[in-house]
């Protein structure tokens, strides 16, 4: 296909992940990080995904054979005030560096929204801020804000960037006996949850799911279909999952976790409340277990509304950063309105 709005001398035709496979990979490499890295996703990402082949672009020049630049919108599945439907996650842009200006990546990304929309009801991505300009003249509003929580367990590290290491281990000693002093007491009285870490995901996340199914909201189906597809099949990070049960040994809780440099990093999460939000107990628990695994610290992403955050904040984590999250509905409405539940999950890998 062709896009209207393409200048010449440029064009957008319809790719294939099968078909167009070398000359992806080709666009990308250099570009988009490790090679290896970007075969093994390729496989994992966009051919064996389970929720359907990804819509793809690609740009061309007519004084080149090959395709000078790819944009794709890859399938996922989203639960929109209870109802059941498919989005389209922005990424892998790419454009021969001689090509790269506005106008391209416009007839790219414009094209790609075009053909998205047709099959999405909602288009989404996370752009870094030298994209944002073209994402918001192509017709993507923002849907909100990515935000970046961490909750220190570990001070001495962190205290040494304001005075000697040896002073700061020995108060983070005590700073830390503090904090897990006062983590007790806050907890005391709470109903005791059974944690236990596993290296596949658990049979009962379809149990929970059904359970806990939001009815308002825009979310990604957390399943064990999911998360056995972003976590388990990953080639490119290993993945373990706290799971929180009661006596009866239902599953109330997990959270899906990956580690760099003693960080634990929940990459997703799911509990019994996560539709109101999660319940500060099942964050204790969470925090527990991250200490007696020697960890220094828990990192969480989350988009969504404010009161959703609330048993995190009880447990002390606070904003590090924040990305904006833009997107488009094929119906018009405006992007600002949705009630999101992102997390990085919801991201690319």
């Amino acid at each position: 296909m062709s896009s209207d709005a393409a200048p010449l001398p440029y064009t957008v035709e319809q790719g294939d992940v099968g078909r167009n496979r070398e000359a992806m990979l080709a666009l990308w490499r250099g570009n988009l990080g490790d090679e290896a890295r970007m075969l093994a996703k390729f496989d994992w990402f966009y051919r064996d995904c389970p929720f359907g082949a990804p819509s793809v672009c690609l740009l061309r020049h007519e004084s080149e054979a090959a395709p000078v630049g790819v944009a794709v919108a890859a399938a996922r599945r989203m639960q929109v005030d209870g109802a059941a439907g498919n989005a389209g996650l922005l990424v892998d842009l790419a454009v021969r560096p001689q090509h790269r200006s506005l106008g391209p990546a416009m007839t790219l990304q414009t094209a790609l929204a075009e053909t998205a929309g047709k099959r999405f009801a909602l288009l989404y991505g996370f752009p870094n801020p030298k994209a944002a300009p073209v994402f918001k003249r192509v017709g993507y509003g923002k849907l909100g804000e990515i935000l970046r929580h961490v909750r220190v367990l570990r001070h001495s590290t962190y205290l040494a960037r304001r005075m000697p290491k040896p002073l700061a281990a020995i108060a983070g000693v005590f700073v830390d006996m503090g904090v897990r002093l006062r983590d007790g007491w806050r907890s005391r009285s709470d109903v005791r949850l059974h944690a236990q870490w596993s290296d596949l995901v658990d049979a009962r996340f379809d149990a929970l799911w059904q359970a806990s199914a939001p009815t308002q909201g825009v979310f990604a189906i957390r399943d064990a279909a999911f998360a056995r597809w972003r976590f388990d099949a990953c080639p490119l990070e290993k993945t373990r999952y706290l799971l929180l049960s009661d006596a009866n040994d239902t599953l109330l809780a997990w959270f899906a976790c990956q580690v760099h440099e003693d960080i634990l990093h929940v990459r997703d999460f799911w509990s019994i409340t996560a539709a109101q939000g999660m319940s500060r107990p099942h964050v204790d628990a969470l925090l527990r277990a991250a200490g007696a695994a020697g960890h220094v610290a828990v990192s969480v992403e989350m988009a969504t509304r404010a009161e959703r955050l609330a048993g995190w904040q009880a447990t002390g984590f606070l904003v590090r950063s924040q990305r904006t999250v833009f997107g488009k509905w094929s119906d018009g409405r405006d992007a600002s309105s949705a009630d999101l539940y992102f997390t990085s999950a919801d991201e690319d890998e």
